[in-house]
């Protein structure tokens, strides 16, 4: 599947009789679905290419490759809508990803993993610009304190949004300030971690005739588990998929 341009309209398949997103399902709880493989077969990325100074360069020449997952089944009927999130690499000795677990009373993704981003705006320059804004509005992210160092393909969510990943090198000393009604809380995950495909682990579940597949990467966070699935796992697995090529 060859990257897909958000400045072309995309026409997204509507609503098939029955279509729930799994979040809302009743009862659903994404940790209870067995584990039907994980990937520890594939190879971690090298410590040395995740270091700030070699992904600046890898995305300043990247490499062909082909983005594993990018779309899920739809879920809503209304117009596909862009949107862009902040993939923040926080530059410590050991490099972190810092990600966000959204509050559990909102309209989309509500209490799960995600990047801080959202819906691009009219008075946003490019995408980059939408994931400065949206990170700065949700967690109080200087953008001083980010250095876009490139985008990735589009990534097609099931609440029809148009996702472009954008990827940014984060002082490690950063200050946040969350925006308690969209974000319950902000935390780091290593970034080497993510990058193992040992740790990606696959899950799949049938319903109304319909079977509905994702990866997670729970994360032991000093006792708490981080659950990291669905579109942001999807989008992890990709940046694995762009650094091993």
């Amino acid at each position: 599947m060859p990257p897909i341009d958000p400045s072309i309209p995309v026409e997204i398949p509507a609503d098939t009789p029955g279509d729930t997103p799994l979040s809302k399902l009743p009862n659903f709880d994404p940790k209870a679905v067995p584990v039907i493989a994980v990937d520890s077969h594939l190879p971690p990325i090298a410590p040395h290419i995740l270091a700030g100074p070699a992904l600046r360069e890898r995305f300043a020449n990247p490499r062909a490759y082909e983005p594993e997952i990018y779309r899920e089944k739809r879920f809503v009927d209304r117009p596909p809508a862009l949107a862009a999130v902040l993939v923040p690499i926080v530059q410590r000795e050991r490099p972190m990803v810092l990600l966000t677990e959204r509050t559990s009373h909102l309209s989309n993704h509500s209490g799960q993993i995600a990047f801080p981003g959202g819906r691009r705006d009219d008075t946003d320059v490019d995408f980059a610009d939408t994931a400065l804004r949206e990170a700065t509005e949700e967690i109080g992210l200087d953008r001083g304190a980010a250095e876009v160092i490139g985008e990735m393909p589009v990534y097609l969510t099931g609440t029809g949004f148009i996702v472009t990943p954008v990827f940014a090198l984060v002082a490690p000393d950063y200050k946040l300030t969350l925006n308690e009604y969209e974000v319950a809380d902000a935390f780091e995950v290593p970034l080497d971690f993510l990058m193992n495909p040992a740790n990606h682990r696959r899950h799949a579940v049938e319903w109304a005739n319909a079977r509905r597949e994702w990866l997670s990467m729970p994360y032991d966070d000093a006792g708490t588990e981080r659950f990291i699935w669905g579109a942001t796992a999807a989008m992890l697995r990709n940046f694995y998929r762009f650094l091993s090529a």
